[in-house]
């Protein structure tokens, strides 16, 4: 490797892809080409920067297995970036082992947290910290053990562990400064700011307040029974009663918990649950059968008992109930919590991570453009939609898991 190349690498590695391109700008051998990809991924140019990586992937010899997986890694990073999620996965395990096998393994965990991050970003958090549990932090370098921390403290914000996400992003923030690298403690402050913003709202007693995830998980750690409108469950602190697919009967519990200890009319369950304005007998009857079908599936949390006028909820071992919702509510909450990140999005990509079909969440979107609620740029397949995030709140329980959306 010439002293160019290597000078360009340096300050690759420094977060300067400025001082990089001025040294490799004007070359085009494999490693020049690689070295540029990535300096235009740095500065924002993706499109750009994914063409010099295959380039230089095309470029590499037969027998320079490394520098090509280092290509193909670079390649999957642009492409979480650019939340293009359906980039294939084997690809980059490949180039994983193949830079085990040769000892890079440095290149080779940064290749296992571009894993994690994308199980992380579309739910999957019981593969996610399987992978990252197989990773040890102790040699890596600054920026390396960077993001490996805050990793750990999405995991931990996913799973309600605030202590966890703290104690990751201190040590996140005391290796980015180590590293010197203003963008990776731009990063940091952005995640921490998450612990430090509403993250829901409280229902209880016919009051509401916004809480913080600390408060969430508190709460769920209590004796109250929750009915969570974030992830579509009820549950105390023992057992979880999942209606995530069941609309209606969630419905019918919510209204049922914000009212409690008081009941809720029936005419108010039918608008709630069936949208009902004008009930009739045939609505009255569904009513019974889904208040039947409740009494079933929370039989281990709760009673629901009939009352001259409707129904009221009456909890089993919680001291109280309460609800818990999203800090800002929305037709299509889904899709806004994926576009709040700042990214910019393909409703592909969307789709991916919500488990829907395109279509619906192409109507979604553009649903929501006709509400200036979002905007996309590009046509066909390089279109993209984004928003800026909603002020002052963290989409952090808007997005547990995939959901199904309407």
């Amino acid at each position: 490797m010439d002293s160019l190349i290597t000078a360009a690498a340096r300050a690759l590695a420094a977060g300067d892809p400025l001082g990089a391109l001025n040294r490799v700008a004007l070359r085009n051998d494999a490693p020049a080409l690689a070295l540029r990809g990535i300096a235009m991924a740095q500065l924002g140019d993706l499109a750009r920067a994914k063409a010099l990586l295959r380039s230089a992937a095309r470029a590499f010899g037969p027998k320079e297995a490394v520098a090509r997986a280092r290509c193909v890694v670079a390649e999957a990073e642009i492409a979480l970036v650019s939340r293009d999620l359906g980039w294939p996965a084997k690809a980059l395990d490949a180039a994983r082992a193949t830079l085990e096998a040769h000892g890079d393994r440095l290149n080779a965990a940064h290749a296992r947290h571009l894993e994690v991050r994308r199980l992380l970003l579309i739910g999957c958090l019981d593969e996610a910290e399987r992978m990252l549990g197989e990773l040890d932090p102790t040699p890596f370098p600054p920026a390396s053990k960077t993001a490996y921390e805050l990793v750990v403290a999405g995991i931990a914000m996913r799973r309600l562990r605030t202590k966890t996400a703290r104690a990751a992003l201190a040590r996140a923030e005391c290796a980015a400064r180590q590293a010197r690298i203003p963008a990776l403690i731009a990063e940091v402050e952005s995640v921490s700011l998450v612990l430090n913003t509403p993250a829901a709202r409280l229902i209880a007693g016919g009051e509401e307040r916004l809480v913080l995830l600390e408060e969430v998980e508190a709460l769920l750690a209590s004796r109250a029974l929750v009915v969570d409108a974030c992830r579509y469950v009820v549950r105390d602190a023992r057992t979880v009663v999942s209606l995530a697919t069941r609309p209606v009967l969630f419905a019918l519990v919510r209204a049922l918990g914000e009212a409690w200890p008081e009941d809720v009319p029936r005419d108010l369950l039918l608008a709630r649950a069936f949208g009902a304005k004008h009930a009739d007998e045939s609505h009255r009857a569904r009513l019974r059968v889904e208040i039947g079908r409740l009494r079933r599936g929370l039989r281990t949390l709760a009673g629901i008992n009939a009352t001259k006028r409707g129904f009221a909820l009456a909890p089993h071992r919680a001291r109280e109930i309460v609800v818990l919702a999203p800090p800002v509510e929305d037709e299509h909450a889904a899709v806004l919590a994926f576009l709040a990140d700042g990214e910019s999005w393909s409703s592909s990509a969307l789709a991916f991570a919500l488990g829907a079909s395109q279509r619906t969440v192409q109507r979604a979107l553009d649903s929501l453009a006709a509400a200036d609620k979002v905007q996309s740029y590009g046509r066909g397949r390089a279109r993209r939609w984004m928003t800026r995030p909603v002020p002052a709140f963290t989409t952090t329980l808007l997005l547990p898991a995939p959901l199904p959306i309407g």
